[in-house]
């Protein structure tokens, strides 16, 4: 697939959005951004930024001529949808989600406490409510005019990056 000059990648937490995002913004020679970054508070994952600047940052981010942004939040990933040109599902099992989040380890001064949330929040993927659950990111596929794939696993993530 022709790589697009703005790209969203979206997914559960553990699916490889961030691995995956950081490979395609290389390739495009452009900006990667983590939703994670923008919806937290520098230093953890305990303090919610303010909206406001939270979109005020994305909105920034998306009027630059390409990028790829990533993240689990589908109201943040709606936000940016307008300005985007292809969106990318990880639509991967939560037990392999589970899995790529034990062995990564803890992120940005996380601890065990952090780590044993984020595989519960993980494992609840299809169950949950919200914008950041499977039925929301269904919804947000399902509506895409532009161009979109969703990728269930390693082998079609490795097919989708793999040349020509």
């Amino acid at each position: 697939m022709t790589r697009h000059a703005r790209t969203l990648v979206m997914g559960n937490s553990g699916s490889g959005k961030s691995w995956l995002a950081a490979r395609i913004a290389a390739e495009l020679g452009a900006p990667w951004i983590d939703l994670d970054h923008l919806f937290w508070e520098p230093g953890g994952y305990n303090i919610a930024r303010d909206k406001t600047l939270t979109h005020a940052m994305l909105d920034a981010a998306c009027a630059q001529p390409s990028w790829v942004v990533e993240g689990v939040y589908g109201s943040l990933l709606t936000r940016a949808q307008p300005r985007s040109d292809t969106l990318l599902w990880l639509c991967v099992d939560e037990a392999e989600c589970i899995a790529n989040i034990t062995r990564r380890g803890p992120r940005r001064g996380g601890s065990v406490a952090t780590m044993a949330a984020l595989t519960a929040w993980a494992a609840s993927y299809r169950s949950r409510d919200g914008s950041s659950g499977f039925a929301a990111h269904q919804a947000l596929f399902d509506g895409y005019a532009g161009a979109k794939v969703r990728l269930s696993n390693r082998s079609d993530i490795a097919a989708f990056l793999a040349p020509g």
